[in-house]
């Protein structure tokens, strides 16, 4: 049941997410671009299990994309406002998928499941 609602929520956030950032005339090239940049945080786990779970889950986190978020409509920004978009988009459809959060045991341990 709580992974069913997890996948569901991530399918809302990531809907949301492409049906504002399309409706606000924004590039398709840049959203493909930028839609796997925080997979770049994998890259911690060259440094062991704990940092790479540490950057992966600093990454995929609601709390920086909704910060952005905040301070684009605060300042007036559309690329920050594009920015927290598909990085809200990716966490969303990461979710959706299953993959979650991740234990310091290994990559393949999630708060979501055992992928």
């Amino acid at each position: 049941m709580n992974k069913k609602l997890i996948q569901i929520e991530g399918m809302i956030v990531m809907i949301l997410g492409i049906y504002i950032y399309f409706t606000s005339g924004y590039s398709w090239w840049i959203f493909l671009l930028l839609l796997f940049v925080p997979d770049i945080f994998m890259a911690g786990y060259m440094f062991g299990s704990k940092a790479g779970a540490y950057l992966y889950n600093v990454s995929h986190t609601f709390i920086a994309p909704l910060l952005l978020l905040l301070v684009s409509m605060m300042f007036s920004m559309d690329s920050l406002l594009m920015g927290g978009l598909i990085w809200m988009v990716h966490i969303g459809m990461d979710r959706m998928m299953g993959y979650g959060l991740k234990y310091e045991t290994h990559f393949k341990d999630t708060h979501i499941q055992r992928l």
